[in-house]
């Protein structure tokens, strides 16, 4: 049975950041990817097995090698999120500047 992981966990480590970043020029065999890091190959297939269960990348077999590549929809769902968030804090900013500049008003 295949383990579903979340896509914010998957961001969460700046390891398979570096690899979606990888990934979402081009795929990649397991062997370049790990060529980019100062980490055992190991642990970069346990990364790698990170992001195709949190279904950010797919691995697929091609030969000998497995072929990663980025399904960067997934991270819609994060935009969508953050950009929840960045209303919020324009909202709040506006008001901020606006309070301050009535203040500077004020003092005039």
């Amino acid at each position: 049975m295949e383990k579903r992981r979340d896509v914010f966990q998957a961001i969460a480590d700046p390891t398979r950041r570096e690899i979606i970043r990888l990934l979402a020029g081009n795929p990649l065999n397991l062997n370049a990817i790990a060529e980019n890091f100062n980490q055992a190959r190991p642990t970069i297939s346990q990364h790698v097995k990170f992001l195709e269960e949190s279904g950010v990348i797919v691995v697929k077999k091609q030969g000998r090698h497995r072929i990663c590549e980025a399904q960067l929809t997934k991270l819609v769902e994060v935009a969508k999120w953050v950009n929840n968030y960045k209303a919020f804090w324009n909202t709040k900013l506006d008001a901020l500047e606006d309070f301050l500049d009535s203040t500077k008003n004020d003092k005039k």
